[in-house]
């Protein structure tokens, strides 16, 4: 506390005035300007579903800093949803806009200088964007998702919005009509919220939690329950104690909590895509650089104790209602580090005691008796992919974890799906899709189209796909993505020619290109980089500023 009664600086004394004359313009009073001022980043939109509900969750957010001793102030960011913007231009600014919502809150943060802020977001880049910016700026921070949405019901059976993808197949294989077709897509997405799978969104909001960055037991619940909206309201009367106990992101954010979080994220076999994002807080808590091989190592010793949509079943409501992360890290307890401070002032181990172990063992078993005795994300290595790549074995069938498929090269996500969808693609096929990196895309864009149309023509049980390119974390089947160095940088993908053999070894943790070196060296002598025509703006930036997918595609 100052020592004229102003908590923040910036209101301090004759140079304060004007600040407290520009806040008393919008009706803050003299006593609400003496407390904390607390930013709200709510990432509300009326175009994401995921962010439908934030404007809500926001008024309890700011309800419970006024009752604890503080004064909200709100701000917005951007918050493209991904389902959108897939399977066109869009999808290649959606990973080049984490880095944007980071940069923005850390503008707004330290214009106006905040005392703390609690961080509201769902949807896929936006979850790492706010947690990157947490990190960076290294204030009292708490981060609140909006919930996951419920499932979809379709003849009896649960589904999320990814049907509608997979009926595109079902229609051209002439098993449903448009009438069903249309049926189809009025039920999908039944209602707001983060897609109902174990999607990156998600992941995200269940890792969030993992690191002690969300309060215990909030990552799964729907975005329609009303314990959403009281987990809103304790959220904000729990950065009011951050605050008074001068407890900063770096304080929860750490070596040891991600590295509880990466186990979470094999435990549950969430997307793909957590990795790079883990990679990217890593480096924003000024911890450095995060490899690869360290993904690879935990996977190897971090049992699979969850299994949810896509790998099962099991939708996110079935998650929550089975204990949620709480309950998976009950399982996974030994091999957490217990003493990482969480955002309600208590450790890992004192949150734990009061956890219970699920009674779903369908959906969460215990760490003895796994779903599989390695972890549900790995990394790859060999020829192909000498800085790595990334894999789900929890979305894989058995029968594809080692598999040695004929390369069938396209240039774009868009080819490659009209060639499954015109039947042109054979089993024993090995789809690879290249020049899609986050300099190649630009923007590193998800491949989420030719799996699910793979899927829907019912080819996903003996075919693959490789990219430098990501997935969504929606996608089931045999996919490789994130492969570094990128083609776009001259890695082996751009060598690939049709016709030839490639091996993917999911538990040897091997990826190779089946071509002698001699034959290699001839290709790389006839390879010229192809330039894609993009549109002026930020995306000609990112492809200048950020780095490998091995590298989390940071920008420097």
């Amino acid at each position: 506390m100052t020592d004229d009664g102003y908590y923040n600086s910036l209101l301090k004394g004759d140079s304060g005035a004007l600040k407290r004359a520009l806040y008393k313009s919008m009706g803050f009073t003299e006593n609400a300007l003496k407390k904390p001022l607390v930013a709200v980043v709510n990432t509300y939109t009326n175009a994401t579903p995921g962010h439908f509900n934030l404007n809500e969750l926001c008024c309890q957010v700011e309800r419970g800093i006024a009752a604890a001793g503080g004064t909200a102030m709100t701000f917005g960011t951007i918050a493209p949803c991904d389902g959108i913007a897939e399977g066109h231009m869009g999808m290649r600014y959606i990973l080049p806009s984490r880095d944007l919502i980071t940069a923005s809150v850390e503008c707004m943060v330290r214009a106006h200088r905040f005392d703390g802020m609690v961080l509201l977001g769902s949807c896929d880049k936006i979850v790492p964007g706010l947690l990157m910016a947490a990190a960076r700026l290294d204030i009292p921070a708490i981060f609140l998702n909006g919930g996951p949405m419920l499932p979809a019901s379709y003849k009896g059976k649960h589904y999320d919005g990814n049907i509608v993808t997979e009926a595109v197949g079902w229609k051209a294989r002439g098993e449903i009509g448009e009438a069903e077709f249309k049926e189809i897509e009025d039920l999908a997405e039944p209602c707001v919220g983060s897609c109902a799978m174990l999607g990156t969104a998600n992941t995200m909001g269940c890792m969030a939690e993992a690191m002690g960055m969300s309060l215990p037991g909030t990552a799964a619940v729907p975005a329609v329950y009303s314990k959403r909206l009281q987990a809103a309201y304790d959220t904000g009367e729990a950065v009011m104690e951050l605050i008074r106990g001068g407890i900063t992101a770096r304080r929860i954010i750490t070596g040891e909590s991600i590295e509880n979080a990466m186990a979470v994220l094999m435990g549950m076999g969430g997307s793909t895509n957590g990795i790079m994002h883990l990679q990217a807080i890593y480096k924003e808590a000024g911890l450095g650089e995060l490899p690869l091989t360290k993904f690879g190592e935990m996977s190897g010793r971090i049992p699979q104790v969850a299994s949810v949509y896509p790998a099962s079943p099991y939708d996110m409501a079935d998650f929550y209602e089975a204990g949620g992360v709480p309950a998976v890290m009950k399982e996974l307890e030994l091999f957490l580090h217990t003493g990482c401070l969480c955002c309600n002032g208590r450790t890992v181990a004192e949150n734990l005691s009061r956890a219970a172990h699920s009674t779903a063992r369908e959906v969460i078993r215990t760490a003895e008796n796994p779903f599989h005795p390695t972890g549900g994300v790995a990394v790859l290595t060999g020829n192909m992919a000498p800085m790595g790549a990334v894999v789900k074995p929890a979305a894989i069938p058995d029968g594809l974890l080692r598999f040695t498929g004929t390369a069938r090269v396209f240039g774009s996500e868009q080819e490659a799906c009209a060639a499954i969808l015109a039947g042109d693609i054979r089993p024993g096929t090995m789809v690879v899709l290249r020049y899609e990196g986050p300099k190649g895309g630009p923007g590193m864009p998800e491949m989420y189209r030719p799996m699910k149309c793979l899927e829907g023509m019912g080819l996903s049980d003996s075919c693959a796909v490789v990219t430098d390119g990501r997935f969504s974390g929606s996608n089931r089947g045999c996919f490789v993505g994130h492969i570094s160095p990128e083609a776009y940088e001259g890695g082996v993908l751009a060598l690939v020619e049709n016709g030839d053999s490639i091996a993917i070894d999911v538990p040897a943790g091997s990826l190779e290109l089946l071509v002698d070196e001699p034959e290699l060296e001839r290709r790389r002598g006839r390879w010229t980089r192809p330039e894609k025509d993009v549109e002026p703006g930020y995306l000609n930036t990112y492809r200048r500023i950020s780095k490998s997918a091995a590298q989390g595609a940071v920008v420097e």
